[in-house]
């Protein structure tokens, strides 16, 4: 029996596209009896906005939100740039990537090359693979937290 409600904070900026993937693919696997949070946690509005569309339950906006919710969440989703900071074309703050990083949720990070960081895979392939397997992940955390 799950205790408390599971915090799944997904963190995105530059229009919350890749959010709004996970979001759609976690939504659509996920038991609905789960006492599930998903927060949409965009670096800027339309990133937040995008990812609420997708059917995250509840979103914030901004270096702030994203520091303050990093230290509430059981998982934290995003690409891997949100642990670099600068990334992501300056609006991870390093604020915001330390918050990520010193967190102690499960990091779910998904590979995908921008704003000059890159990761060593034995494998490529298309983003909705990496999100399938993020999903994934976040199901099997999911039933441990259980």
């Amino acid at each position: 029996m799950i205790k408390k409600d599971i915090l799944i904070a997904v963190v995105d900026g530059q229009g919350g596209g890749i959010g709004r993937q996970y979001i759609e693919s976690l939504t659509k696997q996920l038991p609905k009896d789960l006492p599930v949070i998903i927060r949409a946690l965009g670096t800027n509005s339309a990133a937040t906005s995008n990812m609420m569309r997708a059917g995250a339950t509840d979103g914030a906006t901004g270096e702030n939100a994203i520091v303050k919710n990093a230290g509430r969440a059981d998982i934290i989703v995003g690409v891997v740039a949100i642990v670099v900071p600068d990334s992501i074309l300056g609006e991870l703050s390093p604020k915001m990537a330390n918050a990520v990083g010193q967190s102690d949720a499960l990091r779910i990070l998904i590979p995908f090359d921008s704003c000059n960081t890159r990761i060593a895979m034995l494998s490529n392939g298309p983003l909705q693979q990496f999100i399938d397997k993020a999903v994934q992940m976040t199901i099997q955390r999911i039933k441990e937290l259980s």
